[in-house]
């Protein structure tokens, strides 16, 4: 038994301590790929912004698959791109690439035979192209316009055979371009977030109090001179927990919400001889449709309220909207 515990402490340390190892080892290269960076870098930075096509990656195997991440990542921040394999290259899709483009070609020996088969069309095209290799002598390095050099003094594999260094560099190298293209190009919240419209930013960003407010027929209104029964027949109708109450031009005098009726009947009010002027809150607190619905979430934390009344410029109300409508846009 007591063996039994001995091996199964050892088993549960060795996995751990080669773990922290493969991540120190990467972690030294990333840092290593840091300090080295140089002129090239700042002219593949030049080069795609000057581009007036798609930034095109290809790449093979386990570089391929850092390519995809790369091409999505350029997508997303500003810089249009896309991902080709060197193989489908080869029989078509070659067809994509204009003279306008730039190719980003990732391959750790810079010997892959598919990515070797396309160097001629590609130079025939007049595509630029920018190399992230660890071989610096490759064909691929010096067949390249710019040459990126992602070479790491060892891999995190205990056997030195699978890519995990080089591919944690070669990613590392496409954040930093990627990062840095968004720097310069101005890229704002706002366009992540066009380009994320089914994320939590995308909503939160894009969606705008006229996207989600109740409109029309569907507003709860009451005039202030109307009786307190008759308000509460408009929220029932309305099953919005308040109404709008009106002034004699039409706007927005007030609101009489679900927690005003409580504290109505707690002082004993006659709902038939009561006027909605009477027992309204007024000045109450309202958005206006061009603001972001994130913008009337942070209101209603604010003041600790469920609605809002939505106003134009010049104060005529639009819309109303409470808590549940946004929580519906999840935009909470």
């Amino acid at each position: 038994m007591g063996n039994s515990k001995l091996k199964t402490s050892d088993s549960a340390t060795a996995p751990l301590q080669l773990a922290r190892e493969v991540l120190m080892i990467e972690a030294r290269e990333v840092q290593a790929l840091a300090e080295r960076l140089d002129e090239n870098f700042v002219n593949a930075v030049e080069l795609i912004l000057q581009c007036r096509g798609r930034v095109v990656v290809t790449g093979i195997g386990k570089s391929g698959h850092i390519g995809h991440k790369i091409a999505a990542t350029l997508a997303s921040t500003g810089t249009p791109a896309f991902f080709m394999h060197p193989a489908e290259a080869s029989h078509g899709d070659l067809g994509m690439i204009t003279q306008g483009d730039v190719v980003i070609a990732l391959s750790n020996s810079g010997e892959a035979d598919e990515l070797l088969a396309i160097l001629p069309p590609l130079k025939r095209i007049g595509a630029p192209i920018i190399s992230i290799s660890g071989n610096r002598a490759s064909t691929l390095s010096r067949a390249a316009t710019v040459f990126l050099d992602a070479h790491v003094s060892q891999e995190a594999c205990p056997l030195g055979l699978a890519p995990t260094a080089s591919t944690t560099a070669a990613l590392a190298l496409g954040d930093a371009l990627a990062v840095t293209l968004l720097e310069q190009r101005g890229f704002s919240k706002e366009d992540f977030a066009l380009a994320h419209p089914g994320g939590s930013l995308g909503r939160r960003l894009l969606v705008h109090v006229e996207d989600v407010m109740r409109q029309g027929d569907a507003i709860p209104v009451i005039e202030a001179s109307r009786s307190l029964k008759d308000g509460l027949l408009e929220m029932s109708r309305k099953g919005l927990g308040m109404t709008a109450v009106l002034d004699e031009h039409g706007r927005a005098a007030g609101i009489f919400t679900d927690g005003d009726l409580r504290r109505a009947f707690e002082s004993g009010i006659d709902i038939h001889a009561t006027l909605m002027r009477d027992v309204m809150h007024r000045q109450p607190q309202t958005i206006t449709p061009e603001q972001l619905a994130v913008d009337a979430v942070a209101l209603m934390e604010q003041y600790s309220i469920s609605s809002l009344l939505v106003v134009d410029q010049q104060d005529n109300l639009v819309g109303a909207l409470n808590m549940h409508d946004l929580l519906m846009a999840k935009v909470v």
